[in-house]
């Protein structure tokens, strides 16, 4: 042997792996610590200090695993190597640290937590409690080759989405954890708890659940439709509560609220949600969350009835429930701009108004 050559790493004792601080390892770490197949089959039989969580992941103690544990475990199992295309090669230190702190969060490349334990990391009380949870759902994109196993059951997607950390973990944004997690869901109740949670709890807008319930097919399901109207129907009252507070607290002119408006002796034009008729001003909030075989003859009977109401000399503002909620302030400028803006139109047509 000459000077040169390059010396094998020292294995490290068995014992030193399951140090406290790393508690998980893929097979392809524990070659890499020297630690053969055979070593690892040895170390996980019956009644051994390892044991094989998951395909080529491997728990470093005896016992149960902890929650965090089998989310890690999940996570490793179905995360690609952006190298190599295989099973990812990160590790996953997973106990609290002294202090309470978590340790940094490993990189999970294609892979994130979705469905029930999902929602239970974003903080829904009507999620069950992650030890409670048989399976933890894990999203990947569709071309993946990993099957459902153990703890571990694979959702398959065309284009992930931007995953949020939480805890160190992974998690899917909360309409695609809610939509993964209803399509398990056979309980009308839970399934009507949780989407009424996402609205009320400030999670995410009514449309952006009815759009990913419809993107995953499952607006077929009648105990799905009665959870969705319900949605709904929550969406719109918290929308129109923020925009009561919004027209109060920076002091506009107060409207006239939930009306129709007709041309004398003509047809129906419409019903908004505010009207200013001294300023020829209407409001309108888009709340609306439709099928995908109602949403185009929605929107164009929408934009007909805005058209309509402009031709005739009134101004249309429209809000999202979403703007109401994260800027209200510059939402009550567009109003205020447009109820000022009135006396340099021309007069608007003159319209009956009746309650809605």
């Amino acid at each position: 042997m000459t000077h040169n050559t390059p010396l094998s790493p020292r294995p490290r004792p068995l014992h030193e792996l399951a140090d406290g601080r790393r508690r998980l390892m893929t097979a392809a770490q524990l070659r890499a610590h020297g630690v053969s197949a055979a070593q690892s089959s040895e170390q996980c039989r019956p009644g051994g200090p390892w044991q094989q969580l998951l395909p080529n992941v491997v728990l470093l103690h005896p016992g149960p695993p902890t929650s965090e544990e089998r989310l890690h475990a999940v996570l490793l199992y179905a995360a690609r190597d952006r190298a190599s295309g295989t099973a990812s090669g990160v590790s996953a230190s997973v106990p609290v640290q002294p202090g309470g702190e978590h340790p940094p969060g490993p990189a999970y490349a294609e892979a994130m937590i979705t469905g029930l334990a999902a929602l239970t990391l974003h903080g829904f009380s009507a999620a069950p409690p992650l030890p409670s949870l048989d399976v933890i759902d894990v999203l990947v994109p569709r071309l993946r080759r990993l099957r459902t196993t153990g703890c571990a059951r694979v959702v398959r997607t065309a284009a992930l989405p931007t995953a949020v950390e939480l805890t160190g973990v992974p998690v899917a944004p909360v309409a695609r954890a809610l939509a993964d997690a209803v399509a398990e869901l056979t309980d009308p109740g839970t399934v009507r708890r949780l989407l009424t949670e996402a609205v009320r709890g400030g999670h995410c807008e009514p449309a952006a659940v009815v759009g990913e319930l419809n993107r995953a097919r499952l607006l077929s399901r009648p105990h799905v439709v009665d959870a969705v109207d319900s949605l709904v129907a929550e969406g719109r009252a918290l929308a129109e509560q923020r925009l009561y507070r919004m027209v109060r607290e920076h002091a506009l002119p107060e409207p006239v609220w939930n009306v129709d408006l007709r041309l004398p002796g003509g047809p129906h034009l419409g019903g908004v949600d505010a009207f200013w008729p001294e300023h020829a001003v209407a409001l309108e909030l888009d709340t609306r969350a439709h099928r995908q075989q109602e949403e185009d003859a929605a929107r164009a009977e929408h934009a007909r009835k805005r058209e309509h109401l402009e031709r005739l000399g009134i101004t249309v503002v429209h809000l999202t429930p979403r703007k109401l909620r994260d800027c209200p302030e510059h939402q009550a400028a567009v109003v205020r701009t447009a109820l000022m803006a009135a006396g340099d139109r021309e007069p608007a047509a003159y319209v009956v108004v009746l309650p809605r």
